[in-house]
């Protein structure tokens, strides 16, 4: 078939655009629960473990909206489901700030914000890059990897900043402004398939139909069955818990237990958002060249080495150091999971497979969030809680090796 003026020009890489700035955006309101943590405890006097499980809440939720959001963009694509999830965020936020029960909070921050941020943020990505990309698409994944990375650590600073001067319930409304702010241009530019616009996916071979992505709705009856979907979920378990559920939620109260300032801390958090920001998008080039589960298991043993040094990190040029290795790897895992869902299950399938690893995810996020509140609160530090988080980043990278892979054949000669 004759390659279009439209094919060429390849309207996909608007979508990128748009929904890269739709995940940093989304990415910054989940981080604003590490970034309040201490504030809300000063202003309320709630326990830090009351506070860490509405956390651990609004965790498990976006984890139950990966499988949510993925079942529903696989049948009615993602633009719709998108802007749902962003509509919730908005009215999560701003009722935030007039919290004054724990209930409340749980509410706020734990159920409609998890739902919010996960109808968008857990499963539009991946998602997207399947339907785009056959070609590129490890290179795709890693620049929405790279935006969540940013929203959730290079947007700390300014959040923080926005809590020391106006404090976090007008922080909250403001935050709620923005997510409304997002929904114009996915309303404009988003658009559900490149079938829908006449397109074949970047990468698709020259002859191949045009046809409009239709995921199986039977898949999970056939990935239940097979040991890679439970490998993949496990080691992504891993992943939540290692990364946003610890780390993410307390390493500026770790810090601050050392006597590093919240404003340093938060910083530190940025220079690891900028080291992901790199290490994400290397992730993906190299997703697209070399065998993702050797990539995994690489990963995720320099997190646990990464994770066994915390508890020694005791000033800020440690601190600093901790960033700079920890974040080359913070959600460089994304690129070559998804790769390993879409080549095992299908791209067409990627919304619901990969929805439901994301939630496993989750699962660990919002248990490494809780059980590292708990441990602060029993023994005083974080030690035991890094230590065992490192011993089961190890562990994941052996289980990642275990994952059985055929690599899938390409060609860009019709759309590059």
């Amino acid at each position: 078939m004759q390659v279009s003026t439209e094919q060429k020009r390849f309207y996909g890489w608007t979508v990128v655009a748009v929904t890269a700035v739709t995940l940093f955006f989304s990415a910054s309101i989940r981080s604003a629960p590490g970034v309040f943590l201490l504030p809300l405890e000063s202003d309320t006097g709630w326990s830090r473990s009351a506070i860490s499980l509405a956390i651990s809440i609004g965790l498990i939720m976006l984890g139950i909206a990966g499988p949510l959001s993925g079942w529903l963009m696989d049948r009615f694509g993602p633009k719709r489901i998108t802007v749902a999830g962003l509509v919730i965020v908005v009215a999560a936020m701003v009722s935030s700030y007039g919290i004054s029960t724990i209930w409340q909070l749980n509410l706020f921050w734990g159920v409609l914000s998890g739902l919010g941020t996960g109808l968008v943020g857990g499963v539009l990505g991946p998602a997207v890059a399947s339907r785009w990309f056959v070609a590129r698409r490890g290179l795709v994944i890693g620049i929405f990897g790279a935006s969540l990375s940013a929203g959730q650590l290079v947007f700390v600073p300014l959040l923080m900043a926005m809590v020391l001067s106006i404090g976090w319930r007008w922080s909250s409304v403001i935050l709620g402004l923005v997510a409304l702010a997002v929904i114009i241009p996915v309303l404009i530019f988003l658009r559900d398939d490149p079938a829908d616009m006449g397109l074949l996916p970047y990468g698709a071979a020259p002859g191949e139909a045009i046809v409009k992505a239709k995921g199986d709705p039977n898949v999970m009856q056939r990935a239940v069955k097979a040991p890679e979907f439970w490998l993949l979920a496990a080691t992504f378990f891993v992943c939540g818990a290692t990364s946003n559920g610890l780390i993410g939620t307390h390493l500026i109260p770790h810090a601050a237990d050392h006597g590093i300032p919240q404003a340093t801390a938060a910083g530190m958090l940025a220079l690891m958002g900028a080291m992901n920001f790199v290490g994400t998008i290397a992730s993906g080039w190299l997703t697209d060249k070399y065998d993702p589960r050797k990539l995994l298991c690489i990963y995720y043993g320099f997190r646990g080495l990464s994770l066994f040094l915390l508890p020694y990190v005791t000033g800020p040029v440690g601190l600093a150091a901790f960033a700079i290795m920890f974040g080359l790897d913070y959600i460089a895992t994304v690129p070559p999971t998804t790769a390993l869902v879409a080549d095992t299950f299908g791209r067409r399938n990627v919304g619901t497979i990969y929805g439901w690893v994301f939630c496993a995810h989750q699962v660990g996020a919002a248990l490494a969030a809780w059980l590292g509140g708990v441990t602060r609160d029993m023994l005083g530090d974080y030690m035991v809680a890094f230590l065992v988080a490192g011993t089961i980043a190890m562990l994941a990278a052996l289980l990642s090796l275990h994952i059985r892979y055929t690599p899938k054949v390409v060609t860009v000669a019709a759309t590059s």
